[in-house]
């Protein structure tokens, strides 16, 4: 038999699946998978439904529906004052993850560099090397996760053609300071490259913290490539309904890769998105203030249990240390150990690395907080038995 593609093969399940699997497996709580656990909000719902009944139910413009388009530009323009053009500089994707993929496959070609700021979220190296392109990872250091810009720097090359940028950022919890995007602008200038911006938790900021979109530095606009989810802003990731925002050049490209990957997405759930990013500010900070307050019950029940606990400063997660509960095996080991045992589901940070990565850590685990408060207390009651029995 001939042989498939070598990416694609080589790849396992993701922990994501696994973990989540194995949570269902043994009647866990799942604090693994970044998913709410209740529907959204239930105006959404309606006015999705609404739209399933009365239609159009069939294929919509291949960039989005002009509500959705006109919505994000809307959004984008009035948060961070972009001046976005709907119709030119907008589309709507199969959630962020067809975004990044359509981005990637837009703007490689073969032998071009792609820097990676690991913990990464794991579909960005698959897609890049898919494409003939190279991964070059540079790394965070726990606990603070701050930007090492000597060690960017060296990564840029002359064959560097992008950057994938997380910010809020999976799993840390990071929020970029000001101070480190213009370090990462300065090189992307330099270098002549494009910045992929992956902003999905671009809402989900907690306090002392400010989200600042890339594009919105000097010599960024036409560089950037800004994504965003509805999954994340509204609690309703399985209607999986994305948004790139881009300069024209850009987006020509990156529609030309969606046309063949998705084409477009089902209307009905585009219609209520667009009437959901028009909500005024109040939305925005109470889905923000709700879940600080789910994090701060978390940490504070993770703390209690002898976990060393690195707050989140935006995103559903938090990042901690088991090396203070004494536990001698991996990050993996831990996480299997915690769901069968304590029917507590939770992520390895490891596997954000690369495998080929070096100094990968292998005592930090994710928790995910975006739950219902009953579901958090449970699991910070059972996980302060994982304290005492190491203990």
């Amino acid at each position: 038999m001939r042989s498939v593609n070598g990416t694609f093969e080589a790849l396992g399940t993701t922990i994501f699946a696994v973990m989540s699997q194995l949570a269902n497996e043994q009647g866990a709580i799942n604090l693994g998978q970044g998913a709410p656990d209740d529907e959204g909000p239930e105006d959404l719902r309606r006015r999705a439904a609404e739209a399933v009944m009365k239609g159009p139910n069939q294929y919509p413009p291949m960039k989005g529906v002009p509500e959705l388009l006109k919505a994000v530009a809307a959004h984008d323009n009035r948060f961070y004052g972009l001046g976005v053009d709907a119709g030119k500089e907008v589309m709507v994707t199969a959630g962020a993850t067809e975004a990044l993929a359509a981005s990637l496959m837009a703007l490689l070609e073969p032998g071009d560099e792609a820097i990676l700021i690991e913990p990464a979220y794991d579909s960005y190296k698959p897609v890049i090397e898919a494409m003939g392109a190279k991964a070059v990872c540079v790394q965070l250091k726990a606990p603070e996760w701050k930007l090492d810009e000597e060690a960017l720097a060296r990564a840029f090359s002359d064959e560097t053609k992008l950057l994938v940028f997380n910010s809020p950022m999976n799993p840390t919890g990071r929020v970029f300071t000001q101070s480190e995007l213009e370090a990462i602008a300065a090189l992307v200038r330099k270098h002549d490259a494009y910045v992929i911006c992956d902003e999905v938790y671009e809402h989900l900021i907690y306090t002392g913290h400010t989200h600042v979109p890339l594009m919105t530095l000097p010599g960024m606009r036409e560089r950037c490539v800004k994504i965003g989810s509805a999954g994340k802003t509204f609690s309703l990731t399985g209607w999986k309904i994305g948004y790139i925002t881009a300069c024209e050049k850009l987006m020509g490209v990156i529609a030309k890769a969606h046309q063949f990957i998705t084409f477009t997405i089902p209307p009905a759930f585009q219609y209520a998105v667009a009437w959901g990013l028009e909500q005024d500010d109040a939305y925005y900070k109470v889905l923000a203030a709700d879940l600080e307050k789910k994090r701060d019950l978390l940490t504070a029940g993770l703390a209690e249990a002898g976990f060393d606990v690195t707050p989140a400063e935006g995103t559903y997660f938090v990042t901690t240390d088991i090396r203070a509960l004494g536990y001698k095996g991996t990050d993996f080991d831990f996480c299997r150990e915690l769901t069968t045992e304590t029917k507590v589901a939770a992520i390895p940070i490891s596997a954000f690395y690369a495998p080929e990565s070096e100094n990968v850590p292998e005592t930090l685990i994710r928790f995910c907080f975006c739950k219902q408060p009953a579901a958090l207390e449970e699991a910070a009651k059972r996980l302060k038995r994982v304290g005492q029995k190491v203990a």
